[in-house]
C-alpha cells in the first residue's frame, strides 16, 4: 500500500471513531448514564484535559523513544482495552475514571497522523488534503450511522458502535506503514530541551500557536452542545447525524479542494478568515434559536475549523524542520485541539445552562482576540 493510501485510511478509521465520540459522547453520558448536564461536562472537560497533557508530554516523548508508526500501533490497541471497561463499570466515579484514562490515550492517534502527513508531505510530497479529506468521510459516515442506529436501538447502542470502530481502528494499523514512519528517531535530532527551544525563538510559532489554540477552542460548545442544543429543539436522534452531518460533508469538499485552491495563501489569511467566519456562525446560532440557521451556518466550520487546521499544518509543513513536527504537532493537539476545547467546555456548559444560544455566543472570547492577534502581527512576523 502506497503512503498516500496508507495515511487515508488510517484518517478514515480514526475519524469514523471520533465521529462517535466527539459529538455523541457527553449525550450519551447524559441519556443512558443519567448524569446531568454539569456532571457530564465535568467528566468530559477532566478528559479533554488528561488529553491535553498526554498529547503534550507523552506523544512527543514516545516519539523521540519509538517511530510514529510502533507509537499509534499500540495507542490504538491500548485505547480498545480501555474502552472495554466501559462494559462492566456504571458509577460516576468509574465513568470519570474511564473517561479521563482513555482520553490520555486515544486521541494521540490525532498528532500521529498528522505528524505522518507532515512527514509525508515534506519527504514524499503526498497531497494532504486528499487523505485528510478520507477522515472527514470516516467521520460523516460514522455520524448518518449513529444517528440511524440510535433511532433504532437507542443511545445506549453508542457504546457498541464505539468499540466496534475501535476494533477497525486497531486492524487498520497492522497494515505495513511507510518505510520513513518506520525509522527509529536519531538521539542526536531529537532533544526536547533543544527542539522546544528552537519552536518558541523562531518568531512566528509562538504566534501561530495562539491563533490555532483561540480558533480550534472557539468550537467546544459545539462539539459538546450541538447534539444537545438539536435536541431540545425536537429534533430526532436521525435527523440530529444528518444535520451535523452537513459540516462534515462541506469539510469533506474543502480538503479534496483545499490544495489546489489554498496552497499559496499565507497562514494568517487563513487565520483571519477562519476568525471572521467563527464569529458569524456562533453569533448567528444565538441570534436565531432554530434548525434552519443551525443547518445554514453548518456551511461556515470549512471556514471556522478548516482554514485554521489547513493554515497550521502548511505552516509546520514548510517552516520547520523535520525534527521539530512532532512536537509541535503534539503541542497544537494538546492545546488547540485540547486543552481550550477542555477549558471552554466548563464555560459553555455553565452558559448552556442559562441560555443554550449563551453557550455559542460565549465562543466570541475566542474568536475576537484571534482576529486582533492576526491582524496586529501578520506583517511583523510575515507567516
Amino acid at each position: 500500500m502506497n503512503s498516500q493510501k496508507w495515511l487515508s485510511l488510517n484518517y478514515f478509521t480514526f475519524f469514523f471513531t471520533w465521529g462517535v465520540f466527539l459529538p455523541y459522547w457527553t449525550g450519551w453520558l447524559i441519556t443512558d448514564k443519567g448524569l446531568s448536564v454539569p456532571a457530564a461536562s465535568i467528566i468530559m472537560g477532566a478528559g479533554m484535559i488528561a488529553r491535553s497533557l498526554s498529547m503534550l508530554i507523552v506523544f512527543p516523548i514516545a516519539t523521540k523513544l519509538y517511530a510514529i508508526s510502533v507509537v499509534m500501533r499500540g495507542m490504538a490497541i491500548a485505547a480498545l482495552v480501555t474502552m472495554l471497561f466501559y462494559i462492566p463499570f456504571e458509577s460516576y466515579t468509574a465513568l470519570f475514571v474511564i473517561t479521563v484514562l482513555f482520553s490520555a490515550i486515544y486521541p494521540n492517534l490525532m498528532p500521529g497522523m498528522e505528524s505522518s502527513a507532515s512527514v509525508l508531505i515534506r519527504a514524499e510530497k503526498i497531497h494532504y488534503g486528499k487523505s485528510r479529506s478520507y477522515g472527514s468521510l470516516g467521520y460523516t459516515i460514522a455520524l448518518v450511522f449513529v444517528g440511524g442506529v440510535t433511532e433504532l436501538f437507542g443511545i445506549g447502542s453508542v457504546l457498541w458502535i464505539m468499540i466496534a470502530g475501535l476494533v477497525m481502528m486497531v486492524a487498520s494499523q497492522w497494515i505495513a506503514a511507510p518505510a520513513k514512519l518506520s525509522d527509529k528517531p536519531k538521539r542526536k535530532e531529537t532533544s526536547e530541551g533543544v527542539s522546544l527551544k528552537e519552536l518558541f525563538t523562531s518568531g512566528s510559532f509562538g504566534i501561530v500557536l495562539v491563533i490555532s489554540i483561540l480558533l480550534q477552542g472557539a468550537h467546544a460548545s459545539y462539539y459538546n452542545y450541538g447534539y444537545i442544543f438539536l435536541d431540545d429543539l425536537g429534533i430526532n436522534s436521525f435527523y440530529i447525524g444528518l444535520i451535523l452531518n452537513v459540516a462534515v460533508i462541506i469539510e469533506i469538499a474543502f480538503f479534496l479542494k483545499a490544495d489546489a485552491l489554498f496552497s499559496e495563501f499565507r497562514p494568517s489569511t487563513l487565520f483571519g478568515l477562519a476568525a471572521i467566519g467563527s464569529t458569524i456562525r456562533w453569533v448567528a446560532i444565538f441570534l436565531f434559536p432554530n434548525v434552519w440557521v443551525f443547518i445554514l451556518v453548518q456551511a461556515l466550520h470549512a471556514v471556522s475549523f478548516g482554514f485554521a487546521h489547513y493554515a497550521f499544518i502548511q505552516y509546520i509543513s514548510s517552516k520547520l524542520k523535520a525534527s521539530q513536527i512532532p512536537t509541535a504537532q503534539g503541542m497544537y493537539s494538546a492545546f488547540a485541539m485540547s486543552l481550550s476545547v477542555a477549558l471552554l467546555t466548563f464555560l459553555g456548559g455553565y452558559l448552556y445552562e442559562i441560555e443554550p444560544g449563551a453557550a455559542f455566543l460565549g465562543m466570541l472570547i475566542c474568536t475576537i482576540p484571534a482576529l486582533i492577534l492576526v491582524a496586529v502581527t501578520r506583517q511583523k512576523f510575515k507567516y
